[in-house]
């Protein structure tokens, strides 16, 4: 999209940034005089930069025919709020008078002092140039005025902010009166003298709003003031709600190119629409909005005109003037196709200054502290989002549109998701990132208020949280870190589990497996070598689970956060709303959800003994269904064959009985337990793969007796208590079982064949035994939700008994939803880490 300068061009004050408030400030005295901006002393200027609403045309056609002495009003009032545009109308009506041959007397309450000169003598020295028949603090009469105005017709009197003069008036003594109350004489005789003159027009203004009258007693006068014109008055607004996008255009831009602005306007609703921002029946009237205020978006007008616009200190056309010029020459390189309320750049201090005198200058260090300043929390979420969001600086401009929505003199604050959503997005990014924006901001964000979407003065729920934060200790920190470990080791654990252990002996060595974790990303060989002064022994038990560098310090923010927001929860003397107790319930819930996955975020690095010290493996993240530590460790060495629930048998004949004839069963479980590199081995398993073997006749058990093996069992079980003289020997050892071994592991495990006859019985059983095994098998499996981990431990068992075992899952999920942000994390950085290949994805 072509960016907004190229389609709507501004005017050289606005380029060159000449952007002072007298720039919008009309004001007719200096008009009269000479004295004022160009674009309101050069008529053609004027009407160049300002828009003919409905009420000006009118207002102009009136005052042309009354001036030609046509039938029409006499007397006008505007009467509009503060910046309304009342002024501005007088300044057309001056440049519009002098046109038309008319004499124009302009009477300004602000820049007359009733101590120096009264109406009519202004009156009739700006008509004849000199005070003569109306010199006098006594208002004259309606015969004086009439044979002033009927002599110097056709005549407009443009009478503005005359309730100030008439308030300066009343301290002015006149014998038992004031000049106050002579003043409204003059007003009540001028009016009836305009009437009577035909080719002649009063026009005059009267605040709206209250807070213009000064006070109690500038009230009573208005009131009084209405009272008099009133009589005779019509009231006209010179601009309409509906109109002010046409004003604001005019004055900021020389040209527009329509045909492009809508290519624009087009293309953004169009998107609007597939995104859901706006419904079938809203596009219509929303793309009607579009291309009347663009290149502002529609709610950057409502949003000023409407809500800033109802503070009374706010001048509505004139305020909004002023701040749209100082956006749009702020914008001037940027490159954007439209301007949205996310634009507004708070960095900048005119800007800034412009919308805090209205709410209060500790307005200025909230927007320091949340949305300005380096550290602010929407700075933080420009980064959080993501790489590829960072250009768009969306937590900035999410936390400016809620800014700019947060204010009204009516009370109105803020917008609704949706309407925050259709406010800041842009054809080139998805609009559920600004979902993601806005959740991220509710937890960086110190004054965004817990009621909802809109900035407040008071420290919200974040604010506390943060405060309280630094209150916690590091000592705090380590033992809620260790609480946290022992909450997710299983009570039936496979380990002995020795958490933060300062000193090598304060691990055993003996016999059990032990699981070490340690507070630090790399274990320290005296674990491995020693137990306090002793040699260790028994090396191959060891297993230790080290910290990741990297995750350090997202790990204790977490743990420090998760301590504060129970000990919030449980501090009974915080006046704490409806809305913040269930807001920090959710906090709490939440934190507490993710507590194995942050842990095991940071504990990942898993060490085991090897020949030149350790051995490495990245836990990498955690699956769904785990939260126990130690069986996860357990799962992963069983997985990666570094944990043996069972030995296999045919793995001791092969590397223990090929060049000897016999070993110690004992020995042989020391050597797994001693001898880093080896396998770690349970007891049990090892047991049970020494059991199997000598039942399927590999080898033979028995005893040493005198120092000379002999075999008792082969092809039948036996009980193995790891006693001292338990041996395992070669089958040609056994004497009785010999022959069975032969027949039964001829085929099968290469036995050489001595060539004895075979009887029939024997040839029968061995077809039985033959009969009843598999030499490979084929399985395909629907399997339950929750039943994954048995299927598991049938794969590992089948691995035991078959050199190739290939395993191929098929993943069907329907009926819910999972975002792309979710698949990618979860889901295939998970496979990934697995080095689970994907041959199809759907």
């Amino acid at each position: 999209m072509k960016p907004f300068t190229q389609i709507a061009i501004p005017h050289e004050d606005i380029v060159e940034g000449r952007l002072t408030m007298d720039v919008f400030a009309a004001d007719l005295w200096q008009v009269a005089n000479g004295r004022a901006p160009e674009d309101y002393q050069d008529s053609d200027l004027f009407f160049k930069k300002t828009y003919i609403t409905e009420g000006l045309r009118n207002i102009l056609k009136i005052a042309k025919y009354r001036l030609e002495g046509k039938t029409g009003d006499s007397t006008i009032q505007l009467q509009t709020p503060f910046g309304g545009g009342k002024t501005h109308t007088l300044i057309a009506l001056y440049h519009k008078a002098k046109k038309w041959n008319a004499k124009v007397v302009v009477l300004d309450g602000t820049a007359l002092n009733p101590k120096e000169i009264r109406l009519w003598e202004e009156l009739e020295k700006q008509l004849t140039g000199k005070i003569e028949i109306t010199a006098g603090e006594i208002a004259p009469g309606k015969e004086v005025l009439l044979k002033l105005l009927s002599e110097n017709s056709p005549v407009l009197v443009l009478m503005d902010e005359v309730l100030e003069y008439i308030t300066k008036a009343a301290g002015i003594k006149v014998g038992d009166s004031n000049l106050a109350a002579q003043t409204f004489a003059f007003i009540q005789e001028l009016t009836g003298a305009v009437s009577a003159v035909g080719n002649a027009l009063l026009v005059l203004t009267l605040p709206s709003s209250i807070l213009e009258h000064y006070d109690e007693n500038a009230e009573r006068m208005f009131q009084q003031l209405q009272k008099i014109t009133g009589r005779i008055e019509k009231i006209y607004a010179p601009v309409k709600d509906d109109e002010i996008e046409h004003v604001i255009r005019a004055r900021l831009f020389r040209e527009v190119d329509e045909k492009e602005a809508k290519k624009i306007v087009d293309y953004f609703v169009d998107y609007a629409r597939k995104e859901n921002l706006l419904s079938e029946e809203e596009i219509s009237e929303y793309k009607e909005r579009f291309l009347k205020s663009y290149p502002f978006k529609p709610e950057v007008i409502d949003v000023l005109y409407k809500r800033w616009g109802s503070f009374a200190t706010f001048q509505r056309t004139r305020g909004v003037l002023r701040l749209l010029s100082i956006v749009v020459h702020d914008l001037l390189d940027k490159n954007v196709p439209f301007i949205r309320l996310g634009d507004f750049n708070l960095d900048n201090e005119e800007l800034r200054r412009e919308l805090i005198k209205h709410i209060g200058q500790e307005w200025d260090s909230i927007i320091a502290q949340d949305i300005t300043s380096k550290g602010s929390g929407a700075r933080k979420v420009d980064e959080m989002i993501g790489s590829s969001y960072l250009s768009y600086k969306l937590g900035t401009v999410v936390s400016r549109t809620i800014f700019m929505t947060s204010f009204s003199g009516r009370g109105e604050r803020g917008l609704g998701i949706k309407e925050i959503k259709l406010s800041t997005v842009e054809p080139s990014f998805p609009s559920n990132v600004i979902d993601t924006v806005i959740n991220y901001l509710k937890e960086k964000l110190f004054y965004l208020s817990d009621e909802g979407l809109f900035f407040v003065n008071q420290p919200n729920l974040n604010k506390i949280i943060v405060s309280r934060e630094e209150n916690i200790s590091d000592e705090e920190v380590r033992e809620e870190e260790k609480e946290m470990i022992k909450r997710h080791i299983s009570r039936e654990t496979k380990f002995k589990v020795y958490i933060h252990p300062k000193f090598s002996k304060d691990v055993p060595d003996d016999e059990n497996l032990k699981l070490v974790i340690l507070d630090s990303s790399y274990p320290d060989r005296e674990f491995l070598e020693s137990r306090g002064e002793s040699p260790r022994v028994y090396r191959n038990t060891l297993i230790f689970l080290c910290t990741d560098e990297n995750q350090k310090e997202t790990f204790y923010s977490y743990v420090r956060r998760l301590i504060t927001l129970r000990q919030i929860e449980q501090d009974k003397k915080l006046n704490l709303s409806d809305a913040q107790k269930s807001e920090l319930k959710n906090k709490v819930k939440n934190h507490e959800n993710r507590e194995y996955e942050e842990l095991r975020k940071f504990y990942r690095k898993l060490f085991i003994p090897d020949r030149n010290g350790f051995k490495e493996f990245d836990l990498s993240l955690p699956t769904f269904d785990e939260s126990k530590i130690d069986e996860e460790i357990y799962n992963y060495l069983r997985n990666q064959e570094k944990i043996l629930e069972k030995i296999s048998p045919k793995v001791i004949k092969s590397k223990y009985l090929s060049e000897r004839d016999f070993i110690e069963v004992k020995t042989l479980y020391e050597s797994f337990l001693k001898t880093p590199g080896e396998l770690i081995v349970s007891k049990e398993g090892f047991i049970n793969g020494i059991k199997e073997g000598v039942k399927n006749g590999l080898f033979g058990f028995g005893y040493l007796e005198d120092d000379a093996p002999v075999c008792k069992y082969i092809g039948e079980d036996v009980e193995i208590d790891l006693y001292e003289g338990e041996i395992i020997t070669k089958p040609e050892l056994c004497r009785e079982e010999e022959k069975v071994e032969e027949k039964i592991d001829r085929g099968r495990s290469g036995v050489e064949d001595t060539g004895e006859e075979i009887t029939e019985g024997e040839k029968e059983r061995e077809n039985e035994i033959f009969e009843q095994e598999r030499t490979e098998m084929y399985l395909k499996l629907d399997v339950p939700v929750g039943q994954i981990s048995s299927v598991v431990k049938i794969i590992n068992y089948l691995r035991g008994k078959f050199e190739q075992c290939e395993v191929k899952i098929t993943i069907r999920a329907t009926n819910g939803r999972i975002s792309k942000s979710e698949y990618e994390d979860k889901i295939l950085e998970a496979l990934n880490q697995a080095n689970i290949k994907i041959e199809e994805e759907k």
